[in-house]
């Protein structure tokens, strides 16, 4: 009857709009998405964590003390603009050197000497991954490629970018006492090699959960701190003071600015060290 084979050919729709729809549910499909999604290795830069983790909330105004300009890059940025940012008032910049043992930034030459080129007193920074390798690993890592210090007033030492994990677990895994341990050979090797002490980059939630806001750093490494609003807020234990701040990723040329807490006389006796 034709009634009854209508039935069958609606059920058999029916059946098989279920079937495509079945593997969407499976829990491998939706690891595969959660792996699509993560970022390549590689590809971390400063900062990048700092909007999805402790939000914006304004920028600086005018500041009450003298304050001196800055940029961070990395290979997001490719061949930077170096005069058009000299011209904008930046006398400083980092740049992406390294990452874990496993990435160098393509374009750090262009990045590094060309900021130098224009006048900038600049430095070299690593972002770290701590459950790749060891801290002294990846400080020497660092330093063998673009991360070295000299004494010619226009290099400052090279700063450990330590914050959210792009790739995974916020804490890459580690306890708080493991992190301080890991942060703590990277900076110990790093002064064994160059002489100087290293500059922290992180953000002081960041710091508190993954190092239960150890204050072990702040009599000896210079502190960069990472947040994005009016003030720069709370600063971790052991830190009296910032030495840099990372206020925007929203500048007009390049992103990432900073201020230098002080002025370009303070860069430089932290060039000279």
């Amino acid at each position: 009857m034709p009634v009854h084979r209508s039935g069958k050919t609606f059920a058999g729709v029916a059946l098989a709009a279920l079937a495509l729809l079945l593997p969407l549910s499976l829990p491998g499909a939706a690891n595969a998405a959660d792996t699509e999604a993560a970022p390549p290795r590689g590809s971390a830069h400063m900062g990048m964590g700092v909007i999805e983790h402790d939000g914006r909330h304004g920028t600086p105004g005018m500041p009450r003390a003298v304050q001196t300009e800055g940029v961070d890059v990395s290979s997001h940025q490719g061949n930077v603009a170096w005069s058009t940012l000299w011209n904008s008032g930046v006398k400083w910049a980092y740049v992406k050197a390294t990452e874990g043992t496993y990435y160098k930034n393509p374009y750090f030459a262009q990045q590094y000497n060309g900021s130098y080129n224009v006048g900038m007193i600049r430095g070299a920074y690593h972002f770290a991954t701590p459950d790749t390798t060891t801290g002294a690993a990846q400080a020497d890592y660092f330093v063998d490629n673009g991360g070295g210090w000299s004494k010619d007033g226009r290099t400052l030492p090279g700063a450990l970018d330590i914050e959210w994990n792009p790739y995974g677990a916020t804490c890459y895994g580690k306890s708080q006492s493991a992190m301080v341990t890991w942060i703590r050979d990277f900076l110990n090797r790093y002064k064994a090699r160059t002489g100087r002490d290293a500059v922290i980059y992180t953000a002081t939630s960041w710091w508190t959960q993954c190092t239960g806001n150890y204050a072990g750093f702040g009599a000896s490494n210079p502190l960069w701190i990472a947040r994005y609003a009016s003030t720069v807020g709370t600063l971790p234990a052991g830190w009296p003071y910032y030495t840099m701040w990372q206020y925007t990723s929203t500048g007009p040329t390049v992103g990432d600015h900073n201020h230098f807490n002080g002025d370009l006389s303070r860069v430089q006796a932290l060039a000279n060290g």
